[in-house]
């Protein structure tokens, strides 16, 4: 059988004890490590899983499944993921060729970012579409997010924003060249996405998510140390939430008095966020 396994938000002990037994039993052991990041590294998982495991990166997921589904027909095969299985398309597409295979398929669910977000005292059900923010180049600057964004604004909702992660990239050089030779890894930070944000809106210029706009840093969430700034995408471009993971919620129209409250407590400065609020949502009930 192949086992889909959750892992939660950030470290070894976030598993559950029902994946963990899967994980101790199956024949091979596989870490997705492309669509997010624990904040361990690979020993220390396998030091409290008490198994080898072999690292699963983009090129072997999408090109070299037949070998992640290597006779689990037969034997069991665990494949974690960061967070929460579906938290990534990829996941559906290899639960697909699992089953082109006759292979039986079962998911531990685990925390994911999509629903811990909720951390930020903004009500989930008034979430829009989420929406994917990558590095920017120099050349390279896609605004298809702020259409999405856009969308989620026209009806009030709030829009997380999940950043770039780089990890084994090759420069364009090597890849040209065909050599073998990755890029350090790169972790989008909120301030990063703030000001990538601001440069789309100038150049759109549809209102859509201005400098006053009022958003929430996340950064870590899960872990010990996770931290929360709230204010103005220009006020949050001069924050630094610390190591990653960071994530962004840009909030839109349907917000509570109560959500006022619990969000000023990440205030970067309370008295200006009270005004914001009060120009974008009306005054305090």
């Amino acid at each position: 059988m192949l086992y889909l396994v959750g892992l939660g938000l950030a470290d070894e002990t976030d598993i559950t004890i029902k994946g963990l037994n899967i994980v101790k039993a199956a024949q091979r052991v596989y870490l997705e490590a492309y669509t997010s990041i624990l904040m361990v590294d690979k020993d220390k998982l396998e030091a409290y899983y008490g198994r080898p495991i072999i690292i699963a990166d983009r090129e072997m997921v999408e090109s070299s499944s037949d070998e992640i589904l290597a006779s689990a027909d037969v034997v069991d095969v665990a494949f974690l993921v960061v967070g929460d299985p579906f938290g990534a398309t990829t996941h559906t597409d290899l639960v697909l060729r699992a089953r082109e295979s006759k292979i039986p398929i079962r998911s531990i669910h685990n925390a994911s970012i999509m629903s811990a977000v909720g951390v930020t005292g903004l009500q989930l059900y008034n979430f829009g579409q989420t929406v994917s923010m990558v590095f920017f180049t120099d050349t390279w600057k896609p605004s298809s997010f702020y259409d999405r964004v856009k969308e989620n604004r026209q009806i009030g909702l709030h829009t997380l924003m999940l950043l770039d992660i780089k990890v084994k990239e090759q420069s364009i050089e090597n890849l040209a060249r065909g050599r073998k030779i990755f890029e350090p890894p790169r972790f989008m930070t909120a301030s990063q996405c703030a000001a990538q944000m601001l440069e789309i809106e100038k150049e759109r210029g549809e209102n859509v998510c201005g400098p006053n706009s009022l958003a929430v840093g996340v950064a870590r969430l899960g872990a010990y140390d996770q931290r929360m700034a709230a204010g103005t995408l220009k006020q949050l471009t001069e924050v630094d939430l610390g190591p990653p993971l960071h994530s962004l919620v840009l909030l839109g129209k349907r917000v509570h008095d109560m959500e006022q409250d619990y969000i000023r407590e990440y205030a970067v400065d309370k008295e200006t966020f009270d005004k914001d609020w009060e120009i974008q949502y009306g005054k305090h009930h």
